[in-house]
């Protein structure tokens, strides 16, 4: 590999420029060099803004991956076509991030599982707010046991009323699903993170379409069409693991709640707790009294000086392509994000079916 590592971007819509394209734009040691939408022009708008000098720009990701020159894929297309084009990546000799959910069914992740095994080339999904202060603080507690063992948690991921009216979130065909596979996976992702328990027994979900169907609501993103709403407003699951501990799952765009927040998780061990739901909190039992601590992550602490905190998704950034440089394990190994990916299928094929989904005991990890 050249000095600079270069990459290709397929999908240059939101989460792209949202995400993705400024913060790799931000790393020293990467440049962007080819850039890929069927909407051609705004691959040429991020050719033009984040490119390095010469990229070039396409309309078919099949054309872009044939004439090479780079050594990583950022797959940032609808939940449909991650399986596809990221296997396609990876035979085509390139490390690839996806972006979250790794892919809309189970048997699409493992063909990507499957690709990047054959192939010997890294993958890895973009589940940013493991990157987090808050996450990374709690990810090391949980490390050192001070929780002991973690048997029940919450992954949190509700919206009060923020239904994303573009693109094509509302689009069943092509996401799969509503606010459970698309901010409801990053809580679920963060949950197994922290309690790394990637072994699920069974499943129970429901799903509920209550409130997709007003047509004139107080929406933070403006009023959704309620024949463009093709998705659930709120699902909830119930997953039992092997070693017997439980996980609770609740997603939602549209709920009638006052309290909400999303990508938090809730643990409960034996030796103590901890929770996101206002900062980061710990609690427990020490010399016979209950405590509880919130704790400080600002960066400050010196006299005109606020701190250089990365954010999560430049960390994420830094991290993946450190990962490529110095040939190691990426923070979210596909093994994990896969487990994600059936914890969430199963939620809706018992919202569906009115039957709890059980797992096999076979897994990747």
């Amino acid at each position: 590999m050249s000095n600079k590592l270069k990459i290709a971007i397929i999908g240059c819509g939101g989460i792209a420029t949202g995400k993705h394209m400024p913060s790799l734009s931000r790393q020293k040691d990467a440049e962007m060099v080819a850039f890929c939408d069927i909407i051609e022009e705004r691959a040429q708008d991020a050719a033009e803004k984040y490119g390095a000098e010469g990229a070039r720009v396409y309309a078919d990701f099949r054309k872009l991956l044939e004439d090479g020159g780079f050594d990583i894929v950022h797959v940032c297309t609808p939940n449909d076509s991650h399986s596809e084009i990221t296997v396609a990546s990876l035979e085509a000799g390139n490390h690839v991030m996806c972006e979250k959910p790794m892919a809309k069914t189970t048997a699409q992740a493992r063909e990507m599982l499957d690709a990047a095994r054959r192939t010997g080339k890294k993958l890895s999904i973009a589940y940013q707010n493991r990157f987090r202060s808050d996450s990374e603080y709690l990810k090391a507690v949980c490390e050192k046991g001070e929780l002991g063992d973690i048997y029940y948690a919450k992954a949190i991921a509700l919206r009060r009323r923020a239904v994303p009216t573009w693109g094509v979130f509302l689009d069943e065909e092509k996401q799969g699903g509503g606010p459970l596979i698309d901010i409801g996976t990053h809580a679920l992702d963060l949950t197994l993170w922290m309690m790394d328990n990637y072994k699920p027994r069974s499943v129970v979900g429901s799903v509920f379409h209550k409130l997709a169907h007003n047509g004139n609501s107080g929406n933070a993103f403006g009023p959704w069409d309620p024949e463009e709403f093709k998705v659930e407003d709120s699902a909830f699951g119930f997953v039992t693991m092997e070693n017997g501990a439980t996980i609770s799952v609740e997603a939602s765009w549209a709920l009638n709640v006052a309290e909400f927040g999303e990508a938090k998780t809730l643990l409960a061990g034996t030796e103590g707790g901890a929770d996101m739901t206002d900062g980061l909190r710990l609690n427990g039992d020490h010399g016979g009294r209950l405590y509880e601590t919130k704790v400080d992550l600002s960066s400050g602490g010196v006299a005109f000086f606020s701190g250089g905190q990365e954010d999560a998704a430049d960390r994420e950034a830094r991290l993946w392509l450190e990962a490529i440089r110095e040939d190691k394990e990426p923070v979210v190994k596909p093994e994990q994000a896969l487990v994600v990916t059936q914890i969430l299928e199963a939620i809706y094929e018992s919202a569906r079916t009115g039957r709890a989904v059980y797992f096999d005991g076979s897994s990747d990890l």
